[in-house]
């Protein structure tokens, strides 16, 4: 069985100590004693002693519980809750024998009789009614409430902290060691506040039995006394009683300390080893509980009317063993020691699971800047980068459907000061270069006469530009250059790096959430295709394919319409985005027609037919491929047909067939960046088609 979390210092109880040793020995033998001790007549000195034991026990008991941190500290207190009752009863029985068979039951009992109720027998009843009725109807009652609830919920919390563990285990958050130590304690706690539940009956059972111990010796004293010691009823009822009442008080004040502990412990909870190593262990593992177990003994010793002798022995004990116990952990570690233990925590701490678990986690987004770019961050200097950046989110929602996550803001001082980096889970995806106190001035084509500045290149498009200074804006302006600021250019080249990359900003958890959102006007519909038609990773791939191709997503319901529709035929998700592109044909169109006319290059048929016919379709989709020679041809002519669409002004569009669109643009995706692939199903009727141009091979 593994050691007991709490241990005590090394030396007189410490590991390897005598006590240590025979702990178990030594409880089992002071059990014995206990049972023995209802059996056979105690002396009245010993009986002092063992009575004023039972109160330094319950002290002890008391005072560890409120130097605990949790319950744990004292997983035997169960066990140690049977024993100490046990042992009170065996008192009682002592001291009842004494009362019965003798008239007097020691100074301790006598002189609580006395001294404690002014010799007055039915105040001493009253008092000890009153104390009865405290550790019964108050602390008793509600300790068994406590306990009792505290093991339901306890064992109704089991499953979800082992889920819990398991969880932290698969992410590598924790070692398989400490998975061992956590699930254990889970277990010890569990067994705790179950031990806790019956032992509260103990304690129950015990008040019960002092009213009946009671009830006893004051009836069988009367008798004894008037009809064996010939005393008058008066006499025997005054002697009985204030024995009676005296014997009560001694035990009843050790039980209402057990019953408070009981009260502490079962808010706070198992046990390893056996109960002799961790009763010594933890009850003997803090030096100033004896010191002050000491004082209180010997306040004690000193009040007029009690008895000095015990108490003093006891006080003495306790102030030798808290002594010991000081001494043995100062001489535990020496100065080097202690410090090389705090360096090895520190290393510890540093190089835990828990830390370096942290450093894994990687933002969807950042935006790293050079110090010199932190006035655009600083509202207090001015800078109005953080609302460009929601603005950006809002037109992003609106235009492609997409919620972008928070984008994470860093300084980076070894960048250069005037860089910029912006980064997609972790890895740099685009870059540039800002110059605050000038403005990005481009050509847009109506320049008649330049201006001076210094050359570079706008970062969004890679178009020519010149940073130039705020006294020449307005004559770049006249001159036909558009002007725009430092905060502008980075925020037009967040906007399409986050366009560009929209599919995969989307993950699994942000399908999820539009499917959820969703949800809320059209339940039934999403009912219908998640999950008895596709799977949320089959929805996110129609929507990742749509956002590559800059297609918005806004429209979910016309989106899940058509999954509904065609998904029960196929799960290949490219055909089902072929699908929910035609049924999104006036969206389409109209993010491509110009006045009412579509300006635009085709494929020659021969080609169509070419292309059509080298589709191979695997289980993991479909691909086409074409010969080197011929691959070198098709781009040629393709980007000699698209470039007289850029001369006059249009968008590089293809239109094709629409069995050809899919396996075209995975041809030349790569070759042609940004090109515009339609399918003659996604142009609405009403359009007119102007046929620029026509590709050959």
């Amino acid at each position: 069985m593994a050691a007991s979390p709490i241990a005590a210092p090394a030396g007189v109880f410490g590991k390897g100590s005598f006590i240590q040793k025979y702990s178990d020995v030594l409880i089992a033998v002071a059990i014995i004693i206990i049972v023995v001790m209802m059996i056979i007549p105690l002396p009245t000195l010993l009986l002092d002693l063992l009575i004023c034991l039972n109160i330094t026990i319950a002290l002890l008991v008391v005072m560890s519980v409120i130097y605990n941190k949790e319950a744990l500290d004292l997983s035997i207190f169960p066990s140690l809750l049977l024993v100490t009752t046990l042992f009170r009863l065996a008192l009682n029985i002592s001291s009842t024998r004494l009362i019965l068979l003798d008239g007097y039951a020691g100074e301790v009992i006598t002189a609580f009789g006395n001294f404690v109720v002014g010799g007055n027998a039915v105040v001493g009843f009253i008092v000890f009614i009153i104390l009865v009725g405290i550790n019964f109807i108050v602390i008793t009652k509600g300790s068994e409430r406590v306990a009792e609830v505290s093991a339901r919920f306890t064992l109704d919390a089991m499953p979800g902290k082992q889920m819990a563990i398991d969880a932290d285990l698969n992410q590598g958050a924790i070692t398989d060691a400490q998975a061992k130590v956590r699930r254990e304690k889970i277990q010890h706690e569990a067994d705790f506040f179950g031990a806790m539940d019956g032992a509260s009956k103990f304690v129950k059972g015990d008040a019960i039995a002092a009213i009946v111990i009671m009830l006893i010796n004051i009836t069988g004293g009367f008798v004894i006394g008037m009809l064996q010691r010939n005393l008058s009823a008066v006499q025997a009822l005054q002697q009985y009683t204030l024995l009676t009442v005296g014997e009560g008080l001694v035990s009843q004040i050790p039980a209402l300390l057990i019953s408070t502990a009981t009260g502490l412990i079962v808010t706070r909870a198992g046990a390893e080893g056996n109960l002799g190593a961790d009763m010594v262990s933890q009850l003997f593992r803090n030096d100033r509980i004896f010191f002050i177990l000491s004082g209180v003994l010997a306040f004690f010793a000193i009040v007029p009317g009690l008895p000095g002798i015990p108490f003093s022995v006891l006080a003495v004990l306790c102030f030798f063993i808290g002594r010991a116990l000081k001494k043995s952990a100062g001489a535990a570690e020496t100065p080097a020691e202690k410090q090389e233990k705090a360096v090895q925590q520190q290393k510890k701490k540093a190089t835990s699971p828990e830390n370096i678990v942290s450093l894994l986690q990687v933002d969807p987004m950042e935006l790293e800047i050079g110090y010199s770019l932190i006035p655009l961050v600083d509202q207090g200097q001015g800078g109005d980068l953080l609302d460009r950046i929601v603005m950006i989110r809002r037109q992003c929602a609106l235009e492609l459907g997409l919620v972008v996550p928070t984008i994470r803001i860093r300084d980076n001082i070894q960048i250069k000061p005037n860089a910029y980096i912006i980064k997609l889970k972790g890895v740099e995806i685009a870059k540039g270069e800002l110059m605050l106190d000038h403005y990005l001035a481009m050509n847009s084509g109506t320049v008649f006469e330049e201006v001076p500045g210094i050359e570079t290149t706008e970062p969004a498009f890679g178009l020519p530009a010149l940073w130039i200074p705020e006294s020449e804006r307005e004559q770049a302006e006249l001159n036909g250059y558009t002007v725009v600021d430092a905060v502008s250019v980075l925020a037009t080249h967040l906007t399409e790096v986050i366009k560009s990359h929209a599919a995969e900003i989307l993950g699994r958890q942000e399908t999820q959430n539009l499917v959820d959102n969703l949800k809320k006007s059209n339940k039934t519909l999403v009912d219908e295709v998640i999950p008895d038609l596709l799977t949320v990773g089959e929805v996110q791939k129609v929507l990742q394919n749509l956002l590559d191709e800059r297609i918005s997503i806004r429209d979910m319901e016309t989106i899940f319409e058509v999954l509904s529709d065609y998904a029960r035929a196929t799960k290949d998700t490219e055909i089902l985005t072929e699908y929910v592109r035609h049924a999104m044909a006036r969206q389409i169109t109209q993010a491509n027609v110009q006045n009412g006319q579509l300006p635009c290059v085709t494929l020659d048929p021969a080609l169509e037919n070419r292309i059509a016919g080298g589709v191979q379709r695997t289980d993991r989709g479909s691909y086409i491929s074409l010969d080197p020679d011929s691959m070198k041809k098709l781009i040629e002519s393709l980007n000699t047909e698209l470039q007289k669409l850029t001369n006059m002004g249009y968008q590089p569009i293809v239109l094709t067939s629409p069995a050809v669109r899919l396996y075209f643009r995975k041809l030349v995706e790569r070759s042609v960046p940004g090109i515009i692939v339609l399918s003659q199903a996604e142009i609405e009727q009403s359009v007119e088609i102007q046929i620029l141009g026509v590709v050959k091979i």
